[in-house]
């Protein structure tokens, strides 16, 4: 078994964490004890493309007690946390090439090295693997069959969405992210958390009276501004989309242009999935100070390019925190080189919401695996009936019943009737 670890006499302490993060997981621990019985995934190889953390290595033990034979890299230089690596591979026997703080070629390294499982189901997380096993195909360099793949976040949904359109998409891939269990819980509730988890342990600056700049008011943005709303901050919500800038109105935030919010921002969180959202001359108006910090995907939001411009110099101020000394005499800091805040600087979401995000990885790997590569090449949803039975099972582990409509409710939602 080959693996690519940072340190493996870590792995003793990364089985606790996992320990740990399993405790916290009743969903997904109660599919592996019902799915270890009958392995369905025995001789399905499945290649993972994740955040190496606590609750990636809880999913990984249940895909092997499930019979799969497993590969498994990190999916941003700055995710790994290299103790759960080294148990994954000492511990749980897999093939993972993964450490925190890689260059750009290694990260490739890494996934490519997880490719040469040919595996039959890739899990991936913002469609790097996705892309770089599209290349392998399409250069005959895959072997085996490929039976198709699922996607974590909503920027490896938007790529793969604009492959289907383009015609490029080889292969099925299930849209776990759509999943209203895994984005109206762990983009809300999970981001919204650990993003500010990220920003206080890397800075350990009072929230309550700061004027919190978020950029973007999807699910991620909303979780966001809920939490630093709840610690007393002053909400500035910049968006492109009249529509969610009129829910964050509505909902009690101040709205405005990145241009107007610049000049009063003390912390800057971007949560868009898209490029240069914090440019040029919105940081030469930045006052002494500015914190900014990244929650999407990928680390283009905040140009770094354009921060360096305008900079006459930078000091480490700390492991995640970088000082950045402007032309104009302020000072900003940038936390986790512009990359993933929450898992940069901390350690990414609870394991309570990642309980339903990696049940539905889960449970869509069983029917991509069952499926002997008879899906078409189309990004599918989530089924409803999923989701609601990941939901069900979450209240239950959480000790809360709900009520059941009657078989006469059910005829009349079913039904027309005149009202009466």
């Amino acid at each position: 078994m080959e693996y690519r670890v940072k340190d493996i006499s870590l792995a003793d302490e990364g089985k606790r964490r996992i320990d740990w993060a399993e405790a916290h997981m009743p969903v997904l621990v109660a599919l592996r004890q019902k799915y270890s019985k009958t392995r369905p995934l025995a001789g399905i190889k499945v290649a993972g493309c994740l955040h190496v953390t606590k609750e990636t290595g809880v999913l990984v033990r249940t895909l092997k007690a499930a019979g799969a034979e497993i590969s498994w890299c990190g999916c941003n230089p700055l995710s790994t946390q290299d103790d759960v690596a080294a148990s994954l591979a000492k511990h749980e026997g897999i093939g993972i090439f993964a450490s925190r703080g890689v260059s750009t070629k290694e990260y490739y390294d890494d996934i490519h090295n997880a490719m040469k499982l040919n595996p039959h189901v890739a899990i991936d997380d913002g469609a790097d693997m996705t892309v770089e096993m599209h290349k392998a195909m399409e250069q005959g360099a895959m072997k085996g069959q490929l039976y198709g793949g699922t996607e974590e976040t909503t920027t490896g949904v938007v790529r793969l969405r604009a492959m289907q359109k383009g015609g490029k998409l080889l292969f099925p891939v299930i849209a776990v992210n759509d999943a209203e269990t895994k984005h109206d819980f762990d983009n809300v509730y999970g981001t919204g958390q650990s993003a500010l988890d990220g920003i206080i342990r890397a800075t350990n600056v009072l929230i309550s009276g700061k004027n919190v700049v978020v950029a973007g008011y999807g699910h991620v943005g909303k979780g966001i501004a809920r939490r630093a709303s709840g610690l007393g901050a002053n909400i500035i919500v910049t968006e492109v989309d009249p529509i969610a800038a009129l829910k964050a109105k509505l909902d009690g935030y101040s709205v405005a242009t990145m241009n107007q919010a610049a000049g009063i921002g003390d912390v800057f969180i971007t949560t868009t999935g898209c490029k240069d959202v914090i440019m040029e001359d919105d940081i030469a108006k930045m006052k002494d100070g500015a914190i900014l910090a990244n929650a999407g995907h990928f680390n283009v939001e905040i140009s770094i390019p354009a921060l360096e411009k305008q900079s006459s110099g930078t000091k480490e101020v700390n492991q995640h925190t970088m000082q950045y000394d402007l032309k104009s005499g302020s000072r900003v800091y940038l936390i986790g080189e512009g990359r993933l805040v929450n898992l940069a600087a901390a350690e990414g979401h609870p394991s309570e919401v990642m309980d339903m995000s990696f049940a539905n990885q889960f449970l869509a790997v069983l029917k991509l695996a069952a499926s002997k590569g008879t899906m078409k090449p189309l990004v599918y949803d989530i089924d409803r009936a999923q989701d609601q039975e990941i939901a069900l099972a979450k209240l239950q582990a959480m000790g809360v019943e709900i009520d059941k409509l009657t078989p006469e409710q059910k005829a009349y939602l079913e039904g027309f009737s005149e009202g009466t």
